[in-house]
């Protein structure tokens, strides 16, 4: 009994590890790290974050999330169809395979597979598979309900990341601008990986690993079912520094995911509620999406070479750099008393007097502070700058 309660549960695991998308899901995170790496390296010489900070952030900084969705789901009773999380699954494997992060919202994914199934129903004739049926899937019954409001909650947890982890992790490249300068422009791109526990109704896994969770309420039984649930985001800032956008970005989704479940409710008297509550959903997304990319494709570049010193494009987290405080965007104009024009030149007045290096910094509006850091043997080397040049 021992050995076969052990093999069932380690059959149970596998049911989410084994995953394809979750295999997969860990490989474009690995593929993401080098891709960054490679090209901060290209126009730096050095790598701001290791290679594998994607795949090691993947669930680290989505878990917390992760477990309340998964509590709050389960613990109220929102129940999803088996169809809708098999169709789910496949439109997230599409987007993750297509590196395009800009629609990698989970609105967009739960959407699509929502009204993908309508199409299905109304166009594809009749399915069965193992006991599952097309045409018993009601999407104009409790789903009405359920969909929405599961999507507006996934829309709270993106924003929440958005707003945590983006700007951590935005990666500078120099781009040329049409005057033949070379800009620093700050791209992020992330997939964020939700282990989410979600309620189905039948037997979808019990079936097959007898001591999985599941509960019987009246005549129906539920199996609580463990789904990857994919969030991908790419934006890319140039006109403002990530700090100045990226927060008010993710607070503005967080509030989208807040209209789009209140309005999913309103299901429980209109299905259409319900339906319309997604296309809302997908419509201010989008905009949110598209208002940003136009507005940081206007204008100039927040991060300029300058006559008057040595711009920083990025700081290395943990650096000597780090410790002054130093920001994207600021201006190094001396060092140790010296002017400095460029990368070389700021090394070498560095060196003058690295026991008590003093720095004279622009801020980004241009206001003049005096730093000092203690730098020891070897740190000039390692000061943790990335510059435009």
């Amino acid at each position: 009994m021992s050995e076969n309660w052990l093999f069932d549960v380690l059959q149970a695991v596998g049911v989410f590890f084994l995953n394809p998308l979750f295999l997969l899901i860990l490989l474009v995170a690995v593929a993401l790290g080098y891709m960054r790496v490679k090209r901060e390296r290209k126009d730096f010489n050095i790598r701001k974050l290791p290679g594998l900070t994607e795949l090691r952030r993947l669930v680290a900084d989505s878990w917390l999330h992760a477990l309340i969705l998964s509590v709050l789901l389960s613990g109220i009773g929102f129940v999803v169809d088996a169809g809708w999380i098999v169709m789910f699954s496949a439109i997230m494997l599409v987007v993750l395979v297509s590196f395009y992060y800009q629609w990698g919202s989970p609105i967009y994914t739960t959407a699509i597979a929502f009204f993908g199934l309508y199409a299905w129903q109304e166009f594809g004739g009749t399915f069965t598979y193992r006991g599952w049926s097309l045409q018993d899937v009601d999407l104009f019954g409790q789903l009405s309900v359920t969909i929405p409001v599961i999507a507006g909650l996934f829309l709270i947890a993106e924003g929440a990341l958005i707003r945590k982890s983006s700007v951590r992790y935005a990666s500078p490249h120099l781009e040329k601008t049409s005057r033949g300068l070379r800009a620093a422009v700050f791209k992020v791109k992330k997939i964020w990986l939700l282990p989410v526990i979600l309620l189905v109704p039948g037997d979808m896994i019990s079936a097959y690993v007898p001591y999985w969770p599941q509960f019987t309420l009246g005549a129906v039984s539920f199996s609580f079912v463990p789904v990857p649930v994919l969030i991908g985001f790419s934006q890319i800032a140039r006109k403002r520094f990530p700090d100045q956008i990226f927060p008010k970005l993710g607070m503005s989704v967080s509030w989208t995911g807040v209209a789009v479940a209140v309005l999913g409710l309103g299901a429980l008297y209109e299905p259409f509620i319900g339906w319309g509550a997604l296309v809302l959903g997908v419509l201010l997304r989008s905009v949110l999406t598209m208002a940003v990319a136009v507005q940081e494709r206007s204008g100039g570049y927040a991060a300029l070479p300058s006559a008057k010193g040595v711009v920083i494009a990025g700081v290395l987290p943990g650096s000597p750099a780090e410790k002054l405080g130093l920001l994207p965007g600021e201006v190094i104009r001396a060092v140790n008393g010296i002017q400095v024009a460029n990368d070389k030149e700021l090394y070498d007045a560095i060196q003058v007097n690295a026991a008590h290096c003093r720095l004279q910094v622009a801020d980004r509006n241009g206001e003049v502070r005096l730093m000092q850091q203690v730098l020891y043997r070897h740190d000039h080397y390692q000061l943790g700058l990335l510059l435009v040049r």
